[in-house]
């Protein structure tokens, strides 16, 4: 099958690569042309495992393909999935003017009027409706729009893609159906669902589900905080919770709080939708305000050790991962920026690594903080190491060296990738989300 993909960010880029790679002619369409003409060598403009390698061989097999224009692409398409941005306005609000930008272009380039538009960008229930009625205000009526919203997660995206948990199709056209099963049946060939329902079901579905997993985030981390005052250890507390098999082990990691480009817009999205609907939303509202609290409690609990240590502090933190997780190098509403900007703030000097993530940070903070070249670069003289992602480079580092680069040796870990026992013998002061300091 012949399918065109607007937008070339991590969702239409995946998606285009992955189709392509089971078999089908794929043209990727983007504004930008150079980054369109970095993509035709094969070059990713972002960090996303395996990627690459797809990209690469699909170009040489002629399956995939990229252009700035849908001039020529829609030539004898039959559908055309919309992968661009739909970024939170100041309301919190979901900007869909991407989304009616690019259908309205494919609406007028497209030879094909039975043409099928699949909205696979985040949007709010009753997008599709919307995106339909104007079409057909436009003079444009044979075409169908489906909601199809994506899934993938930053850092497994292409394992996320070619084998997930679930296809939603959100559509009441009956004969778009079978063409879904039809594409997506290389990517369910273990027997996870092609689940089929309304459009609204399927757009509120991506959703709630973001939302749930910040919430369940959101809640592991208020108990770390219980756990910090009362006295408790929130890994216990987890293994606990999560051996109920109604509950389960993930999502429930202790951390710095979540960030990254979907959490955090997607529940401000749901909220705003349903403060439109007159509900008011106190779960969400909630989640954003705990998971505010998660990195300035990081923050409060750094400063209160430092001032009150033995030794006078320097006011000198490094800080290892600046990605809002692993195996990514987005930077986006990541809570290791808020973390550093509030230690810039408190007069701190900071030098940081992430091992993918540099690049994006110099343009993030330009020259307010120090930029190593290395793990153990970054430590050299500080009175603190605060790890903010978790990497695997960071699991097991040499800890008589840090010991010995470091003016003193504090650890404060956002997200528990020590054993506090093995820390507490070599000497070194430890303080994991959730536990005590020293426990």
């Amino acid at each position: 099958m012949k399918i065109v993909v607007v937008g070339t960010g991590y969702v239409g880029l995946v998606t285009g690569a992955c189709f392509a790679e089971t078999g089908n002619q794929v043209v990727c369409v983007d504004a930008d042309a150079e980054k369109i003409k970095q993509l035709r060598t094969g070059k990713i403009p972002f960090y996303e495992p395996n990627l690459s390698e797809i990209v690469t061989r699909n170009i040489s097999q002629e399956r995939l393909t990229f252009a700035t224009s849908l001039d020529e692409a829609l030539f004898e398409t039959r559908v055309v999935f919309v992968c661009v941005g739909t970024p939170s306005l100041e309301t919190g609000e979901a900007d869909l003017s991407q989304v009616f930008s690019a259908v309205e272009t494919i609406a007028e380039k497209s030879p094909n009027k039975n043409l099928v538009i699949v909205i696979k960008s985040t949007v709010p229930a009753g997008t599709g409706d919307r995106v339909e009625a104007h079409l057909e205000n436009i003079g444009h009526t044979s075409f169908k729009v489906v909601s199809n919203p994506e899934f993938l997660r930053e850092g497994s995206a292409v394992q996320d893609c070619l084998l997930p948990d679930r296809i939603v199709i959100g559509t009441s056209h009956e004969d778009t159906i079978e063409m879904f099963r039809d594409l997506y049946r290389p990517f369910v060939r273990t027997g996870n669902p092609v689940l089929v329902m309304d459009r609204r079901s399927a757009e509120i579905s991506k959703y709630a589900g973001n939302a749930f997993l910040a919430m369940r985030i959101a809640f592991i981390n208020e108990m770390s905080r219980l756990c910090e005052k009362a006295g408790g250890d929130i890994r216990k507390v987890r293994e606990a919770m999560g051996a109920d098999h109604r509950i389960g082990m993930q999502y429930l990691f202790p951390s710095i709080g979540f960030g990254g480009s979907c959490f955090p817009k997607d529940v401000r999205a749901l909220l705003h939708v349903m403060e439109q609907n007159n509900m008011e939303p106190f779960l969400l509202n909630a989640t954003l305000k705990s998971n505010d609290e998660q990195k300035f409690n990081f923050v409060r609990r750094l400063k209160n050790v430092l001032e009150n240590s033995d030794e006078k502090s320097s006011k000198s933190v490094a800080v290892w991962g600046l990605a809002f997780k692993a195996k990514t190098d987005d930077i986006r509403e990541s809570s290791s920026l808020t973390i550093v900007d509030e230690l810039l703030s408190d007069g701190f000097g900071v030098t940081v690594y992430d091992p993918a993530a540099m690049d994006n940070a110099k343009t993030y903070f330009g020259d307010k903080v120090s930029y190593a070249k290395g793990m153990y670069d970054a430590v050299k003289g500080v009175d603190a190491l605060c790890i903010l992602t978790e990497w695997n480079q960071f699991r097991f580092p040499d800890f008589q060296k840090l010991k010995k680069l470091m003016a003193q040796p504090f650890i404060f870990d956002g997200r528990n990738l020590y054993e506090p026992k093995l820390l507490k013998s070599l000497g070194m002061r430890y303080w994991a989300v959730g536990s005590q300091l020293d426990e």
